[in-house]
């Protein structure tokens, strides 16, 4: 992952700060260790941190187009970058690099504000646009990659990776969000838009934001949601065959890498699946990694080393403990606000341990919630089922009564 941050003056071309945003752009050292870049302009600050994934040599951030007349700060990876870099070619635009980055600029000189229809990735971009005198950022669909901002009092709208990017900036309120703190006692996280902070915000998933020097408030645009329009019934071999040959293709564009890459494996259904298809994929064993405890009520490593086995991984466990507290301090210092969701000790242990092997890895997260795996979502149909049975007064009445007694 890398990290970008900014500083953009919406009244007139103050000066920016140049020390403020070297150490905004140095709170996010930890997401990009490799490299770092500032540009700065009249009343235009952009950083960035950087974790070399593609084109290590070349790709170095904040990058220009042929005329510096565009710049980007840029976090993700954009998959179909081969494809776009070629029609782009065709179409006149002059690469320097062979980073998907690159592609960034030319598309948006190319197409506008739709270029993040033409793009297949996670990712977080801000490009500057001087003869617009234009800031655009955009989040991915899915909202894989972060993007808080705020606009402040006196003129200047700041955006970086995490919300401890901004709050290097004297002059963000701190006040905190009384929606914000019900949201996360009601979900155990504060989600979109929102943040802890009144005057800070996140960019939803699937969302554009656009800036320009006329004092205006900020333009947010959804430019996609996820599609629940009915499809047309098939057998179910058919749909088998189809989610196979999706997950296939989305594992092997994942594995464009020009570090050692890897995965975690937890041995349920879903990392495993990804495990075995990159095997398949891979000339050279897989990189997998697991956590165990020693509580084995919690410990399902054995089932990770079974894959591991079958797959013939280059595979790796690390113990924990599951009152792993010492590491609560450094998760509230990398979440900014408040999280409570357990796995979190567990997930920075096995990406501190997969650190030591890979730099990139892929994990089987959000198959669950794609494909219903959670019992919660057969105990809701049952539920439903059963309220189904009886009149709408009735229900109120009884569910409602019940609900208040025990809200979960």
């Amino acid at each position: 992952m890398c990290g970008l941050t900014g500083i953009f003056d919406t009244r007139s071309k103050r000066e920016v700060d140049r020390g403020l945003l070297v150490r905004m752009n140095e709170s996010l050292f930890h997401r990009g260790p490799d490299e770092g870049g500032i540009h700065t302009a009249p009343g235009l600050g952009l950083g960035h941190r950087r974790l070399s994934i593609i084109d290590r040599s070349g790709g170095q951030q904040p990058l220009f187009n042929e005329d510096g007349s565009v710049v980007v700060v840029f976090n993700g990876e954009i998959y179909n970058f081969a494809e776009l870099a070629k029609e782009l070619r065709q179409k006149g635009h002059t690469f320097r690099t062979h980073s998907d980055t690159e592609v960034i600029v030319h598309a948006w000189e190319e197409w506008g504000e739709a270029c993040v229809d033409r793009f297949r990735g996670m990712f977080v971009f801000a490009i500057w646009d001087s003869k617009q005198e234009q800031l655009f950022i955009a989040r991915d669909r899915l909202g894989i990659k972060p993007l808080y901002y705020s606009m402040l009092p006196n003129g200047h709208f700041i955006f970086g990776s995490e919300l401890k990017a901004l709050l290097q900036h004297p002059d963000l309120p701190r006040d905190i969000e009384p929606t914000a703190v019900e949201d996360y006692f009601a979900y155990g996280y504060v989600p979109e838009p929102k943040t802890i902070l009144s005057h800070a915000h996140k960019l939803s998933p699937g969302y554009t934001l656009s800036v320009s020097r006329n004092g205006r408030a900020p333009v947010c645009k959804q430019y996609w949601d996820v599609p629940f329009a009915a499809l047309p019934k098939h057998e179910e071999e058919e749909y088998a065959k189809e989610l196979a040959d999706r997950m296939t293709e989305a594992v092997k564009i994942r594995m464009i890498a020009e570090v050692p890459l890897g995965a975690f494996l937890s041995g349920g259904l879903d990392s495993s699946a990804v495990v075995a298809m990159m095997a398949g994929l891979s000339d050279d064993p897989v990189n997998t990694c697991s956590i165990a405890f020693a509580d084995p009520r919690y410990d399902e490593s054995g089932y990770a080393n079974e894959v591991a086995k079958q797959y013939n991984t280059q595979h790796t466990v690390w113990q924990v403990d599951s009152d792993d507290f010492d590491l609560i301090d450094r998760l509230a210092m990398l979440y900014d606000e408040p999280y409570a969701d357990s796995s979190a000790i567990p997930t920075y242990r096995v990406c501190e341990l997969a650190k030591k092997k890979v730099t990139v890895a892929l994990s089987g997260d959000g198959g669950d919630e794609i494909l219903a795996g959670y019992r919660r979502y057969q105990w809701f149909m049952r539920e439903q089922n059963l309220r189904d049975v009886f009149p709408q007064g009735f229900r109120s009445l009884v569910f409602g009564g019940l609900g208040k007694i025990y809200p979960k």
